[in-house]
């Protein structure tokens, strides 16, 4: 996707500005090279590029990982790892982000950015799938916004992102106010009726019902289901709430 926005985080500024000069020749647009993870959250929220390329050893107390989660968290930006470090550890770490690339330097991607054809092909792959899965998700959220029951899906670490009109008004929060929020800080007001206890991301199989009280005066009980989302390899990547008062039927 030739004139896609690329924002480079990367604190070695002669690699920072072989990348920016490999990516201008393909066509990409660099906007701004960052040194920290804190710079790069402000960047990517300012400039809003289509794709961050982070290195994960940075300037600052905020690493590359820690910076990744924030962009992905606020902004829904996919990530390509571009990091010299791919020790086990590290690995591990940056996998919980969920990154959409992970390419390790010495393998001619940073001396001729350019003429490696691996970088890329992951920044093309990645701006395509990126693209497909807002679509999707476009859709999916039409589909959803409108019908009566509430609707709650989160991420995999239980983020919100996505609540339709139904589950605002039975709530009392609004979209703006929830997406990006731990789920249980948006059920501040869906105090469990029956299992005070219980954890919605662990104890849930599909199709259990759980009870709810709404907690802003108006006493509602409600029913639902929680039910796990998981990916191709069968982990948790998301739930999904679907609830409505009780006797509403």
């Amino acid at each position: 996707m030739s004139g896609a926005k690329i924002l480079v985080v990367e604190d070695e500024r002669i690699t920072a500005e072989d990348i920016k000069a490999g990516l201008e020749f393909d066509g990409y647009q660099v906007p701004v090279i960052c040194s920290s993870g804190e710079d790069a959250v402000q960047k990517a929220g300012k400039i809003k590029p289509d794709l961050v390329l982070m290195d994960i050893r940075l300037e600052g107390e905020m690493d590359g990982i820690d910076a990744a989660c924030e962009i992905r968290r606020l902004y829904d930006i996919p990530v390509i790892y571009l990091t010299a470090y791919s020790d086990e550890k590290t690995v591990e770490r940056a996998k919980k982000t969920e990154p959409s690339g992970f390419l390790v330097k010495g393998q001619g991607i940073i001396n001729k950015p350019f003429e490696d054809t691996e970088l890329r092909a992951a920044i093309e792959i990645t701006l395509y799938r990126h693209h497909m899965e807002k679509e999707h998700h476009q859709l999916f959220s039409a589909m959803l916004r409108n019908v009566s029951e509430a609707v709650i899906s989160t991420d995999p670490s239980k983020k919100v992102r996505f609540i339709n009109n139904a589950a605002e008004n039975i709530t009392g929060w609004s979209k703006d106010d929830v997406l990006g929020k731990n789920l249980e800080d948006v059920f501040l007001k869906l105090k469990p009726l029956i299992e005070e206890e219980m954890d919605l991301g662990n104890a849930l199989a599909p199709g259990e019902t759980p009870s709810y009280k709404a907690m802003d005066g108006s006493e509602v009980l409600l029913e639902g289901t929680v039910t796990p989302l998981n990916d191709n390899k069968g982990a948790v990547s998301g739930l999904v709430i679907i609830f409505r008062p009780q006797n509403s039927l």
